[in-house]
């Protein structure tokens, strides 16, 4: 069995003030997914590795309310990043909002994965966990073989909470989360987030990366739609698709 391609335009880095319109402008170029960052601004990660005591992203983005107002105006497919301390907290308001795919920190997560994993599933999303740069890769191996596993990992390349950032290559190469996972997990959906774009897309997908996401280097591009068909390009030369 083999993986398909999945772009993600990162509504982060659209205009907000007409993110209906960009929603459809994206989907219309060939975006397959779109991209959001759910971040509370405030929370704590629980990590000894290297996270205590720090807030969890400093920033502060779109919530439950706007995936509602969104989804009023599209049916694509909303792959939801939750960078919050207390995912459980939103399954409820983000399956009743609209959104099709929920993605967690394992880094907050580690003690009721199962029941958040069955709880997002319930509420007719489709379950991810992400896991930050520092992150030993072997933290997402037991949500990914459980009884009720993740259908999704999200390797982040940068620190999360701000859009804009440099894809950082070497933390790939020097991990090798995302060779890892697909050498394990053939048919795991494994997405790429952080300063992914035309100069960096082949590293991602070369280590086995199939759903990419890609924000500065789509909405600031003079012709999105041909950065968009780039990324999915080097996709499927590094894989076979179905």
């Amino acid at each position: 069995m083999v993986v398909s391609p999945k772009i993600a335009p990162s509504m982060l880095s659209s205009d907000f003030a007409n993110l209906a319109a960009e929603a459809k402008r994206m989907v219309d170029l060939g975006a397959d997914w779109l991209h959001m960052d759910i971040m509370d601004g405030y929370s704590r990660v629980y990590n000894s590795l290297c996270y205590s005591g720090r807030h969890f992203v400093p920033n502060l983005t779109i919530g439950a309310p706007v995936i509602e107002s969104l989804r009023k105006h599209t049916s694509a497919y909303l792959d939801c990043h939750l960078m919050v301390t207390n995912p459980m907290d939103y399954v409820e308001q983000m399956g009743k909002a609209g959104a099709s795919g929920f993605t967690f920190h394992v880094e907050v997560a580690k003690e009721n994965w199962q029941e958040l994993v069955s709880k997002i599933r319930s509420a007719g999303m489709r379950p991810g966990v992400a896991l930050k740069p520092r992150t030993p890769v072997e933290d997402v191996y037991p949500l990914v073989e459980g009884e009720t596993p993740v259908e999704m990992v999200l390797v982040m390349t940068v620190e999360p909470g701000f859009g804009g950032q440099k894809f950082m290559p070497s933390m790939m190469d020097k991990v090798g989360y995302v060779r890892a996972l697909r050498q394990k997990y053939p048919t795991l959906d494994i997405e790429v987030d952080g300063g992914l774009g035309p100069s960096t897309i082949e590293a991602a997908a070369a280590a086995g990366a199939n759903c990419i996401v890609a924000g500065s280097s789509v909405f600031g591009a003079p012709e999105p739609g041909k950065v968009i068909s780039l990324l999915r390009t080097s996709v499927e030369k590094a894989q076979p698709i179905t």
